[in-house]
């Protein structure tokens, strides 16, 4: 093996813990917040926003100086739109990304699985027909919501994600946090998009957190409920944060980028040729 492909399988490696870790957290709570009553976050529910962005800020500070951490095909892809990215890791991440994602699933499920069993029974729900506890591992429309307009939320968000993303990682941008922070900053920007919309359907807002535990549940007996799920909904928290990162990504970096100080003083004299 190459240096160059052994560089690579450890940023693959990487990719595949950084969402293994966001799922073992983020799934955790999940499992907290659902399956226990009384619920120690029924009251308390920016804790739970705020285990989900944590377990991004440990995922960042774990993988970051291999891959990235991009943690997100939906960042991959963007990266791979505006910042260079190469093209050709673009599935090979998406792959480990999603890998990490079922394993996490496992973890959680290893984890809570009694009481997974605990909570079906008592509330007398079926796996397969009811997805009893499903919306631990994966998301679902919230109360009123359509899948389309589950759609429409998940591009936004994601917009919102990525534009957030783009902002605290920009060379140029002397707003932005220094030297490590940006991990926890990056953590609170999740923590704050789920805070203030993500009983909408869970804020996925990362196909990978929603397709690799969805696969893991499908195989582990939700069947249905888990593929194509009610509504035929699987599709949504995929295709919208990959639809979603790309928008958000490219309104800063059109709109919002060119008009850093550092950007227009080396423009200067073009301007001034004009």
């Amino acid at each position: 093996m190459t240096t160059t492909q052994r560089a690579f399988l450890g940023e693959l490696i990487a990719e595949c813990i950084a969402v293994f870790i966001i799922i073992v957290f983020g799934d955790s709570v999940a499992a907290m917040y659902s399956l226990y009553d009384p619920s120690p976050y029924k009251m308390a529910y920016w804790g739970v926003c705020i285990v989900w962005g944590l377990g991004v800020t440990v995922a960042i500070y774990v993988t970051g100086a291999v891959s990235g951490t991009h943690a997100n095909p939906a960042v991959t892809l963007a990266l791979a739109c505006y910042r260079g990215f190469s093209w050709k890791k673009v599935v090979p991440y998406w792959v480990a990304q999603v890998l990490g994602g079922f394993l996490g699933a496992v973890i959680v499920y290893t984890l809570f699985s009694p009481v997974i069993e605990h909570y079906a029974a008592v509330n007398h729900l079926d796996w397969r027909h009811d997805g009893a506890a499903a919306g631990v591992f994966f998301t679902h429309p919230g109360d009123f919501v359509t899948p389309m307009h589950a759609f429409v939320d998940e591009v936004i968000l994601t917009a919102m994600l990525l534009l957030g993303i783009f902002a605290i990682t920009c060379e140029y941008n002397t707003q932005a946090p220094q030297a490590n922070s940006g991990a926890l900053i990056i953590g609170l920007l999740v923590a704050t998009i789920g805070a203030s919309a993500g009983y909408l359907e869970a804020w996925a807002i990362n196909p990978a957190r929603d397709f690799g535990p969805r696969l893991f549940c499908f195989l582990a007996g939700w069947g249905e409920a888990a593929f194509p799920s009610p509504g035929n909904y699987w599709w949504v928290p995929v295709a919208g944060p990959l639809v979603g990162g790309v928008v958000g990504a490219g309104f800063y970096q059109g709109v919002v980028k060119p008009f850093m100080p550092a950007i227009v003083r080396a423009r200067q004299p073009d301007i001034a040729q004009d």
